[in-house]
């Protein structure tokens, strides 16, 4: 068995690659002039069963496709058995319709990927776990703050979870409980004629203390920056942040850089830009991804 991974994260592949002890499959992927993919698989030598690794981030549509396109090669080459590990679903953010005329855009992306006809699926920290629902084959939804909490109680440098609202106080109770440590919450109010959401106080006394915030992704930033100053203006000590996915919009981890976070943990299920960023900690899923496939 093989790995074989899209255009969209080559290096989280390579690291599933190590550790599952398997070589990668050589791929060659291009463009037509006119912007369509094109995918080779230019190994000879496959196996009846694979492994292909694409997150379906920025671009989502191009990664879509390149992964769509890669699984129908296998398959042509005599592949029988594929698992697609998709560490980012695209689209999944859309697992609700808002208006009338808009579609159910994350269960779209799930008929589309049950077409295929891939053997199992891998991802990680869904936006909303329910989307899991929407795929009748074997699925597998993992979870990011596995690793977080395996990395933040070798390291001891917190002192209680911030749950940065009411909405991820289920997940901030699991850390807090494994962690063994107090919790509190950050209390929000919305402006009901300009809707903006503004900070009002928190749950707990923390000052002086050092604490974390987990959510499942940063794309905008907004809030985790609003959120580390006020935790600042109230006393805390150092404000650290865990999110599984970081969409790396132009420009956001600029303001985090500039923001009062002392840092930001988050995975590798999306690829980071070649930059360096001091505040930017990278905590990798592989092993998380490794083992899942290994029990299998």
């Amino acid at each position: 068995m093989k790995v074989f991974a899209g255009s969209s994260n080559l290096p989280l592949a390579e690291k599933i690659a190590l550790l599952l002890n398997l070589k990668m499959g050589e791929v060659e992927l291009s463009r037509f002039p006119n912007g369509e993919a094109r995918v080779w698989i230019k190994d000879k030598d496959v196996n009846s069963r694979a492994i292909v690794v694409q997150s379906f981030s920025n671009p989502p549509d191009g990664y879509v496709m390149e992964f769509l396109l890669m699984v129908d090669a296998l398959k042509r080459m005599g592949v029988k058995k594929i698992i697609a590990v998709i560490p980012w679903l695209g689209y999944c953010v859309q697992d609700k319709v808002f208006r009338y005329g808009e579609p159910l855009s994350s269960k779209v992306i799930a008929r589309i990927l049950q077409a295929i006809r891939v053997s199992k699926i891998i991802t990680l920290d869904l936006h909303n776990e329910t989307i899991a629902g929407f795929f009748d084959m074997n699925f597998e939804h993992l979870r990011g703050r596995n690793v977080f909490i395996d990395y933040f109680k070798k390291e001891k440098s917190i002192d209680c979870i911030v749950s940065p609202d009411v909405g991820a106080l289920k997940n901030a109770t699991f850390y807090a409980q494994e962690l063994g440590l107090p919790l509190t919450v950050i209390n929000k109010k919305r402006d009901l004629s300009s809707g903006k959401v503004s900070i009002v106080g928190i749950s707990e006394e923390i000052r002086g203390k050092s604490v974390l915030i987990p959510d499942d992704f940063v794309s905008t930033g907004g809030t985790l920056i609003q959120a580390a100053k006020f935790l600042k203006e109230n006393g805390v000590k150092n404000v650290y942040a865990a999110l599984t996915h970081h969409f790396y919009v132009p420009g956001v981890q600029e303001k985090i850089e500039a923001s009062q976070l002392d840092a930001l943990f988050v995975t590798d299920t999306i690829k980071k830009p070649d930059k360096d960023y001091k505040k930017l900690k990278i905590v990798s899923v592989a092993k998380l991804v490794a083992n899942s496939i290994k029990l299998k």
